[in-house]
């Protein structure tokens, strides 16, 4: 399967939507191909196509205006994705193309990637994955050095498509919106359950490292081979992954840079992509197998405590020090005379 843009629950239906009927968009000039996905609660399918007169591949997004499922909030999702798409120009964010309306429908025209979804099962080694992260975070960095930083508000597997180089494309725009404004109730909370940051499930403000919770959590789904509707077998009721003893081979630097990548106190974070970016370049992913290697993991939590430990008892060695000297006044003065007669008497012996 190939470009994939929305396919939140695609995968779930698998073998039960008949796909043998595609619809007519001939008079806009485009022909179906085949179905890529489809979002039932959104009323959103997605269609790969192609341009009839110069045959180029193209994805096409239908919204469903007439579904009772999908309230206004679906309307307004696509002006975002076309006002937010349209600002863009990045070689691995799919284009907006086009847009067109039939009686009851309105169409997205998006470029198409030759890539397939990370929402396949698919596996990766450590190294590849730390490929594909480095190309998603360069991706984000683009979108908040923008003059109006974007938040993409729906990182997961099934909106990243790899090709066979492992270069990322980030796609589905549909949630995202600028840094600066203010969400809409209706799209309060609007992201993916596990992959969205806790700041955006609590209705705070989402930053610049928002994003960076839901790419932390999308990186431990293909650590663990954890299918995206099985994620929250790995969060706790403190919203913390528990993926360290999964990853034995991973370095323990590489653990500690997901760990601050899923903080669930977006300030313990990352500022934002381009410094997680320069933290991991430099981080090698597989671990020594040294048990100095493992031990520095396990540390690592408690090394706050440990610290201020050896801080207490130095103050207490001391102050022990000191009350035995101040204690014991006589015998140090007696010592002290003792030296001084030794020092007299000796020269009139040798005399």
């Amino acid at each position: 399967m190939s470009c994939m843009i929305d396919l939140d629950i695609s995968h779930e239906y698998e073998g039960t939507i008949p796909c043998n009927y595609h619809p007519d968009f001939s008079a806009a000039g485009y022909q179906v191909i085949r179905e890529l996905g489809r979002n039932l609660e959104g009323g959103r399918i997605t269609y790969l196509a192609k341009e009839i007169n110069s045959q180029k591949k193209v994805v096409i997004k239908e919204f469903c205006c007439a579904n009772t499922t999908a309230d206004w909030s679906g309307v307004k999702a696509y002006e975002r994705e076309i006002q937010i798409l349209q600002q863009l120009n990045h070689p691995r964010i799919p284009r907006y193309i086009d847009c067109f309306e039939k009686p009851g429908f309105f169409c997205l025209i998006l470029e198409y990637k030759d890539a397939p979804s990370l929402g396949l099962k698919r596996r990766f080694n450590p190294q590849e994955i730390k490929k594909i992260s480095l190309s998603i975070l360069e991706i984000l960095v683009y979108l908040q050095q923008q003059v109006s930083p974007i938040i993409h508000r729906d990182i997961k597997p099934d909106n990243i498509l790899v090709d066979e180089h492992l270069n990322a494309y980030l796609v589905d725009f549909g949630l995202a919106r600028l840094q600066n404004t203010k969400i809409d109730f209706s799209t309060l909370v609007a992201g993916t359950p596990g992959f969205m940051p806790p700041e955006e499930q609590c209705g705070h403000e989402l930053t610049a490292a928002s994003d960076l919770y839901s790419l932390g959590a999308t990186l431990i789904c293909l650590f663990t081979n954890t299918r995206s509707v099985d994620i929250g077998q790995l969060i706790d009721d403190n919203y913390r992954f528990n993926f360290q003893k999964l990853l034995p081979q991973i370095s323990s630097q590489f653990r500690l840079w997901l760990k601050k990548m899923v903080e669930p106190n977006r300030k313990r974070r990352y500022a934002n992509a381009s410094v997680a970016l320069q933290a991991l370049e430099p981080i090698r992913v597989i671990g020594s197998r040294k048990k100095r290697d493992y031990l520095v993991a396990a540390m690592q939590p408690k090394k706050n405590i440990i610290i201020l430990g050896l801080v207490t008892l130095a103050i207490i060695l001391a102050v022990l020090a000191i009350t035995l000297i101040v204690s014991q006044p006589g015998d140090a003065a007696n010592s002290i005379e003792i030296q001084n007669f030794t020092n007299v008497e000796e020269p009139s012996r040798s005399n």
